[in-house]
């Protein structure tokens, strides 16, 4: 009878293995009858956790930025600063809304020129020329940060002045738009500084910088809030903004901390722990096939998800592999990943699988961002299989067992 050792990945403790491991039973039964599942359990004994209790993590001394309810602290503008790195037009969008809501339609009358277009035409014409001099005499980093934003802010500003006359023109005058623009155009220059798709290295940016240059920026458009929050309506802006936008993930993230580092750690921690002190989860591994080898009569297939799956690359790699798996069947695994990126344990980029390797299947599902493929890296010795789950990330990396397609294709890989 074949036996087929399940090997769990990252973050799985007892209450989801066990889950898992019903699943692959249930899948793998259906299809073939003549399989054995075994266990490969190593997440309590290998896994990471904070064995001092999170002594690590820092205190919360202050409950500014957002308050227990998860509503912006009106008194900070470091909270609006979060959401403009979310979305830097996300305030000016609620300003225009809020325009709509509670003004009145200015209308259209002949020769009148409409107040939003001179806000517009003032925003095309901001420029860094006015904080220069402050940039060259106080030294340090502004300089830096002007160099690198001048050749983004007119592609900004435009940006920010379409906004203005698509968004407010028609509307009723309304005060507070100045800083709010400002830090619009501020926060696209960065953006765009930072390449379309976060492709550069991020801006490193002093907070005190950061306020030098949008004060000037405000300064230009007619604004009073030189390096300051808005004040009066305009931050009641910034309040409904920040708490349709932002105000679920910075409350967890600030008054939180704590508790997500600590419901995180199992899932990166044991990626990071593997790194260092991987050999006692290959051990376990190893134990486990020597198991199934010992109480079976037929051959060893393992059946390992994510970073169980580069650890069992890694153990088969080695010198003295386990005797006795004639399969292994990786899924959702970043082992091809890994060994591209020369950071696999046994295998150096250079090097090729040993020849007493077994066979491999690497099985992937497109939409899951931590699998990759293997017939590229290792020509002629994987044999990559594709799945759909129907799942979006990060769930695509879970749902490969619950996926009955997954068995079908197995099946007639497993041997006999």
């Amino acid at each position: 009878m074949t036996s087929v050792v399940f090997v769990h990945g990252t973050g799985v403790r007892a209450k989801s293995y066990e889950k898992s491991l019903a699943r692959v039973v249930s899948g793998l039964g259906r299809v073939r009858a003549d399989i054995r599942v075994a266990r490969c359990f190593w997440g309590e004994e290998h896994g990471a956790s904070l064995g001092l209790g999170g002594a690590s993590l820092p205190v919360r001394t202050k409950n500014r930025g957002v308050g227990a309810d998860g509503a912006l602290d009106e008194d900070d503008p470091l909270a609006v600063w979060a959401l403009l790195e979310v979305d830097p037009l996300a305030e000016l969008r609620e300003f225009a809304q809020a325009a709509h809501d509670d003004g009145e339609e200015a209308g259209f009358a002949p020769g009148r020129v409409d107040p939003w277009e001179t806000v517009a035409d003032k925003v095309r014409g901001l420029t860094l020329e006015p904080v220069a001099p402050e940039a060259r005499e106080s030294g340090g980093s502004l300089p830096r940060l002007i160099a690198d934003l001048a050749p983004h802010l007119d592609e900004a500003a435009g940006r920010v002045a379409d906004e203005i006359s698509g968004s407010l023109g028609g509307t009723s005058p309304a005060d507070g738009i100045e800083p709010i623009a400002a830090r619009a155009v501020y926060a696209l220059a960065v953006r765009r500084a930072e390449g379309p798709y976060g492709d550069d290295e991020p801006l490193a940016v002093d907070g005190a910088d950061r306020d030098t240059v949008v004060g000037a920026l405000s300064d230009q458009l007619g604004g009073t809030d030189r390096g300051g929050f808005v004040a009066g309506a305009a931050k009641g802006v910034a309040v409904r903004a920040f708490n349709a936008y932002v105000s679920p993930f910075s409350w967890l993230a600030q008054a939180q901390r704590g508790r997500i580092t600590t419901k995180s750690v199992p899932a990166s921690g044991d990626i990071l722990r593997y790194q260092v002190r991987g050999a006692g989860v290959r051990a376990a591994i190893r134990a486990a096939v020597r198991d199934a080898v010992e109480s079976g009569n037929g051959p060893v297939v393992l059946l390992a998800h994510s970073l169980g799956g580069i650890a069992c690359v890694d153990l088969l790699a080695e010198p003295d592999p386990p005797a006795g798996v004639e399969l292994l069947v990786t899924v959702g695994s970043q082992a091809p990943f890994l060994y591209e990126l020369d950071a696999l344990t046994a295998l150096r980029r250079d090097e090729r699988l040993p020849g007493a390797f077994p066979r491999w299947i690497n099985v992937y599902d497109e939409r899951d961002l931590l699998g990759f493929v293997g017939e590229k890296v290792f020509p002629g010795r994987v044999t990559d299989l594709r799945v759909d789950t129907r799942q979006p990330f990060p769930r695509a990396h879970t749902s490969y067992f619950a996926h009955q397609r997954l068995y079908d294709l197995l099946a007639p890989e497993l041997p006999k």
